[in-house]
């Protein structure tokens, strides 16, 4: 049905749905000071609305959702795709408040001390 529509009304179209998914879209990307909102995500990639950002990206990035610091990311790929930066990963970290277990934590394990009987 677009396809009957001149081509200034698609242009506009897109773009208004680019803005809108900029708009909703909690999760943003940031690489140094730049910040840049990430429009979709999936498990071993994300897109970016490719007139905001550089032409490529490699190397590492923090991903937030919202104030929250959630993964950090190491592009190893990208692509630019209909408008959008195309960016896959190799790893995707999730970043934790608390410092890493250097020792296996049972489930059953007891809490605390034992009182004596």
């Amino acid at each position: 049905m677009l396809e009957y529509l001149p081509q200034d009304v698609r242009d506009g179209l897109e773009a208004a749905r680019r803005r809108q998914q900029r708009r909703k879209s909690r999760l943003h990307l940031q690489l140094g000071d730049a910040v840049f909102p990430v429009l979709r995500l999936w498990g071993d990639g994300f897109t970016l609305d490719a007139g905001m950002c550089p032409g490529r990206l490699r190397g590492l990035v923090d991903l937030y959702d919202g104030p929250r610091h959630i993964f950090q990311c190491l592009i190893v790929a990208s692509a630019v795709e209909a408008g959008e930066l195309v960016c896959e990963f190799k790893r995707a970290t999730p970043v934790v408040d608390r410092p890493a277990l250097d020792y296996w934590r049972d489930e059953n394990a007891p809490v605390g001390y034992l009182p004596r009987m």
